[in-house]
């Protein structure tokens, strides 16, 4: 029972989903946990705190203040108790004030708080989830490392049928407890792994430059993935946006160029057991670099003599010895055949195979659909899931490779 004498906050938001919270509470403590319910104030208005406190055995925290006495409610304590955080119903307002560290009521605060792993479970309109603000609030939170738990699509409480209903109590549970399972299962504890992430940047001059759409949002969940399966992990980061997230103890390497990043990955992968190439190198740099502006009222156009970036996965392949390698092939066209000639090219050990043909899947999102083709010919094919979600997929099926379960 990997839910045995775990410490969860179950946050509780005002939704009309609030009803099925008690669900939840009640098989949580049928599964061992022991439970501390935070209900915003909106929230009371749909479930009654005697109602949770019945369940939870605990009395349930709204306010900063308790009324009669004066009693702080330390959200601060909460987020050191607890060994996981569930949010169920999270509206769309809670959603966004998580998002956004609006700390405005106490399971905000306790969110802010919390040293263990969020898990949110969204409840709205099938209209307000597709809205891009939910949306650009979910997707910050993914970035931040909170586990989203999708709604499921079906009758809503405005009456209309659509994406947005709470999923149901039981699929949370089963979601909490996945997370704890790959928490005490640590396979790959004691591996040293580098993963390569985001694009290169190959200068023209001091402003300009060659790079291409890649976020790093791929490399950076399996650099996370793989930290939370127990590697010692190094990150090779080309240029990208601040709002990535690593967990703790992950070394990172910043690079621009595709050189920078031969240079940093051929290095470090000599001491580690793994790699993993999901940077978007730049496959061409300018022959020459200007080292001042040029001018564009001084030319009638440009033109860039270009030349052959270094194969980063080739030249790791080429050394790699007893090391298990992996790289990436974003296909548009005959995918399968091109990915298993880059695998067989460059010496890789297995190829995660993306094809713009998907939708959801590729660069600048935050979904994948990946095929997993290994050398001894086997192929693996995926659903669309979270970019966290593949990588979890990613490094599972690498752990298992190694210890010979493929």
């Amino acid at each position: 029972m990997p839910l045995k004498g775990k410490h969860i906050v179950l946050g509780i938001s005002g939704g009309i989903a609030a009803y099925k919270s008690a669900y939840l509470l009640r098989l949580l403590i049928r599964k061992g946990a022991e439970v501390q319910v935070v209900i915003t104030p909106n929230g009371k208005e749909f479930i009654t705190p005697a109602t949770l406190a019945a369940l939870s055995g605990k009395p349930v925290v709204s306010e900063f203040f308790a009324a009669n006495t004066g009693e702080w409610h330390s959200h601060v304590d909460l987020g050191i108790w607890a060994d996981l955080m569930i949010v169920a119903p999270a509206t769309a307002s809670t959603i966004g004030k998580m998002a956004n560290g609006i700390a405005d009521n106490m399971l905000i605060t306790t969110y802010l708080s919390a040293k263990e792993q969020v898990m949110v479970a969204p409840a709205m309109d099938l209209d307000m989830w597709a809205h891009p603000s939910t949306q650009r609030n979910v997707s910050r939170l993914r970035q931040d490392g909170v586990i989203i738990v999708e709604p499921a699509a079906g009758e809503l409480a405005s009456g209309l049928t659509g994406k947005g209903r709470m999923e149901e109590p039981e699929k949370i549970v089963e979601a909490a407890e996945k997370y704890f399972l790959r928490q005490e299962n640590k396979p790959l504890t004691g591996k040293r792994v580098v993963v390569s992430a985001g694009p290169t940047y190959e200068n023209i001059d001091p402003v300009r430059f060659i790079g291409n759409y890649s976020s790093g949002k791929m490399g950076f969940a399996i650099a996370n993935a793989f930290r939370q399966a127990g590697a010692d992990v190094t990150l090779v980061a080309g240029p990208v946006g601040n709002d990535l997230k690593l967990y703790s103890g992950i070394r990172r390497i910043n690079v621009r160029s595709a050189l920078e990043m031969l240079e940093a990955m051929e290095k470090e992968f000599l001491c580690s057991d793994i790699a993993v190439c999901a940077a978007a190198v730049a496959d061409y740099a300018p022959a020459e670099y200007a080292d001042k502006k040029i001018k564009r009222a001084k030319t009638d156009g440009m033109t860039l003599h270009l030349v052959k970036n270094p194969d980063i996965s080739a030249r790791l392949g080429a050394i790699k010895g007893q090391r298990f390698l992996a790289g990436f092939a974003l296909e548009t066209d005959n995918e399968l055949i091109n990915a298993l000639s880059k695998m067989e090219r460059k010496n890789l050990d297995m190829i995660v195979l993306n094809s713009l043909r998907d939708e959801g899947a590729g660069m600048m999102t935050d979904t994948n659909k990946i095929t997993i083709l290994t050398r001894e010919g086997n192929t693996y094919g995926y659903d669309l899931k979270s970019k966290r979600e593949v990588a979890e997929d990613i490094v599972s099926f690498i752990a298992g490779h190694i210890g010979g379960d493929d």
